[in-house]
């Protein structure tokens, strides 16, 4: 993942507070000049398409400057690429709302939990911290949203991108049946005996993981 990935990750961008942070708005593309490094590189920070991207020029020569980014760097490396994140991160904690989820579709599922079941997202461990466990009233899990590599739960996909899954309790009949559906899978870090995992980025609707949720709620009451 990118720096900019890295600093931005599950934060909502204010365009509204990036104008009054100090960024221009040139055809609808956003930019942001700050100088580093004694004022021998300019940090130009661009918003578009709710994306940021940042990059940096070396005045001297003109030239755009990407050693900062490289795994392996120096002392000197290294400072650049600390006061290039420094930049990102004032721009995010003054202009951004943080978001417990990446996906829209995480958020709205989140909403729909808290707001039928009057359970809220519990972070329980250090490791995994955006592991969100649902409780119902008896404290028992009736579902569970993480964030994993795509090859985690498609194993012929070779593809590390993060996504968010659901893990919801079923009828081990239907199981046959639920992973016909695309975006629902073997479930990944549970009993697959009785659980599936459902990708979160509307490749599933939300009537049919409202659907499955409820009945994993039911079944856990039990």
């Amino acid at each position: 993942m990118s720096i900019e990935g890295k600093i931005f990750n599950r934060y909502i961008i204010n365009r509204k507070k990036l104008l009054q942070y100090g960024f221009k708005d040139d055809n609808n593309k956003l930019i942001f000049h700050q100088k580093i490094m004694d004022d021998s590189f300019d940090v130009i920070v661009e918003y578009y398409n709710n994306i940021i991207k940042g990059r940096i020029i070396e005045i001297s020569l003109n030239e755009e400057y990407t050693n900062f980014r490289m795994n392996m760097i120096g002392e000197f490396n290294q400072k650049v690429k600390n006061e290039f994140e420094n930049v990102l991160l004032d721009i995010r904690n003054k202009c951004c709302e943080r978001q417990n989820f990446i996906y829209e579709q995480s958020n709205r599922i989140n909403e729909y939990i808290k707001n039928k079941f009057e359970s809220s997202p519990e972070f329980l461990w250090d490791k995994y911290p955006n592991y969100a466990v649902y409780r119902n009233k008896n404290s028992k899990w009736f579902s569970i949203i993480m964030d994993i590599q795509m090859n985690k739960i498609e194993k012929e996909v070779n593809d590390d991108t993060i996504i968010e899954i659901i893990n919801v309790k079923i009828n081990p009949e239907c199981k046959n049946d639920l992973l016909k559906i695309k975006g629902i899978y073997e479930v990944y870090h549970m009993n697959k005996k009785s659980w599936i995992s459902i990708i979160l980025n509307d490749t599933v609707s939300d009537e049919i993981i409202f659907k499955l949720i409820s009945d994993s709620y039911n079944m856990i009451a039990k």
